[in-house]
């Protein structure tokens, strides 16, 4: 199995910023797709960045531009650096990773917004 803990969520004004990171239990990196969902109050888990072993990225539109996501192999991390923040960001922000097939997730972490 993996286990993937997440870090740096909490409570942020309108317009300031966040970084999230997600550790991988394994030491040798052997996740292809890294990527971050979030579910906020009344709604469902949606997609909100992924990135690819090659270092391909890909982001909901509702982020786009605002956020970035990276990854470092050799810690088997990945990174959310959340800037410009919108009351609407508020979620609880969870991380996933793919591996041989089968999709783990993180425990999630708070990211509250106030306008």
């Amino acid at each position: 199995q993996v286990q993937l803990v997440e870090s740096g969520g909490g409570l942020v004004q309108a317009g300031g910023s966040l970084r999230l990171s997600c550790a991988a239990s394994r030491s040798r990196f052997s996740i292809n797709t890294l990527g971050w969902f979030r579910q906020a109050p009344g709604k469902q888990r949606e997609l909100v960045a992924t990135i690819t072993g090659g270092g391909s990225t890909n982001f909901a539109d509702s982020v786009k531009g605002r956020f970035t996501i990276s990854r470092d192999n050799a810690k088997n991390t990945v990174y959310l650096q959340m800037s410009s923040l919108k009351p609407e960001d508020t979620a609880v922000y969870y991380c996933a990773a793919d591996y041989l097939g089968n999709r783990y997730w993180g425990q999630g972490t708070q990211v509250t917004v106030s306008s």
